[in-house]
């Protein structure tokens, strides 16, 4: 018995490592999606000379959530889950006027695109332009800003960190490629339905009390602000996309994968 126990030990840590070995090795290969056949096998099920491919992509573009953390490393297209804005401006009126502003937004993250759904896509094909509207249940953004503005000579000078969350929130947003494929992509967002909001801005106002005030007031009087400032907000947010649909997708090889 002490003699077979050391053989019988042996082949079973022999079996141990052999299931090991190719259960890393299975781990490994379903790890390692293919993410062409994956994609073909999503957008190859829309013709676009059927009278449902509309309806089609708004399910392809739901099922590319399983994306959205991780981007597609392959066709160079960044996580969208967060997803990030290096650099955004908004300026208004001109520096020698009655007023007028310059805002700044820098390393901005959004989070909350992979519990969002697509709920109406078009596609215009003679425009090369798709238009789809997108529900959040909740979206969080937040980063860096920089904000001077000029009122009647008096200048004003803020900058720190803010944050921002918007809950039962949706967007339309429109995309148009300028030219053929590989040429410029053009971004349009408009905001269709905000529930609900919370805005922390950094140093707005000077001192600890003054800045939970403001915050106190924006939050509790933002839907009388809102047809003003929604303007600004489609123009951040779509000056912000243009960039980033354009470093991700300008190459992307759609006709790849598209079914005749």
């Amino acid at each position: 018995m002490s003699q077979q126990w050391p053989s019988n030990c042996a082949r079973l840590l022999a079996y141990l490592v052999a299931t090991t070995l190719f259960a890393t090795h299975l781990a490994n290969a379903s790890s390692q999606i293919d993410v062409d056949a994956d994609l073909k096998h999503m957008l190859g099920r829309c013709h676009r000379v059927d009278e449902d491919f509309n309806e089609c992509m708004r399910q392809v573009f739901n099922d590319l959530r399983a994306y959205f953390t991780t981007g597609v490393p392959d066709y160079n297209i960044k996580p969208f889950d967060p997803h990030h804005c290096g650099y955004v401006e908004l300026r208004r009126g001109a520096s020698q006027g009655l007023g007028s502003f310059r805002l700044i937004l820098r390393n901005v993250s959004e989070y909350g695109w992979a519990r969002s759904e697509v709920t109406k896509f078009h596609a215009d094909p003679e425009d090369h332009r798709i238009v789809y509207t997108q529900y959040f249940p909740d979206k969080s953004l937040e980063g860096e800003y920089e904000f001077a503005a000029k009122m009647l000579g008096t200048e004003m000078n803020r900058r720190g960190h803010w944050n921002l969350t918007l809950y039962d929130y949706s967007q339309t947003t429109s995309v148009r490629r300028i030219g053929g494929p590989g040429s410029l992509i053009k971004v349009h967002v408009e905001v269709d339905r905000i529930g609900g909001m919370e805005l922390h801005i950094e140093n707005l106002l000077q001192g600890q009390p003054l800045n939970q005030l403001a915050d106190g007031v924006i939050n509790s009087m933002w839907q009388l602000g809102l047809p003003f400032i929604k303007p600004m907000i489609n123009e951040l947010v779509s000056t912000a996309f243009t960039d980033i649909f354009n470093e991700s997708f300008r190459h992307f090889p759609l006709e790849k994968f598209l079914a005749a």
